[in-house]
């Protein structure tokens, strides 16, 4: 026969639903990031990054880092079947998609490398920059 649980003291309870509360952030964090993905083709940091900055107040190194552990998994995997099993995406551009891949490996680790140099503010102001280039060049195209 198992013991009883003996009930949870307030704070401990408080506790757990902050942490379920960061689960469900941080899993709505991603499902949004992956329709977008599957939408738009964007990288998870164009959703991921700003969303753990402003949202769990994380540094801009700390998120970067967050959204590179969260994209090491295949997590476009599925998206690419259905994908392919709706006669959308060609095997040219699977082999294009792993070519690209490759060069993320190295960019990733390049990336990293001059990224920790750099002040958090600055990397936010930089990737602030970026995000306003790529929108203009996609409005005025």
């Amino acid at each position: 026969m198992s013991k009883a649980h003996p009930a949870l003291q307030p704070h401990e309870r408080a506790i757990e639903i902050k942490r379920a509360m960061q689960i469900i952030a941080l899993l709505s964090i991603g499902i949004i990031a992956g329709l977008l993905a599957g939408i738009f083709g964007v990288g998870g940091g164009i959703i991921i990054v700003p969303a753990l900055v402003l949202i769990f107040g994380m540094t801009q190194h700390s998120a970067i880092a967050t959204s590179l552990m969260a994209l090491l998994l295949p997590v476009g995997i599925l998206g690419v079947i259905e994908y392919y099993h709706a006669g959308k995406i060609s095997t040219e551009n699977i082999w294009f998609g792993l070519v690209i891949a490759a060069g993320l490996f190295g960019g990733a680790f390049f990336g990293a490398k001059i990224a920790i140099h750099l002040s958090s503010d600055i990397l936010r102001k930089c990737f602030a920059v970026f995000i306003g280039i790529v929108a203009l060049h996609l409005w005025f195209k």
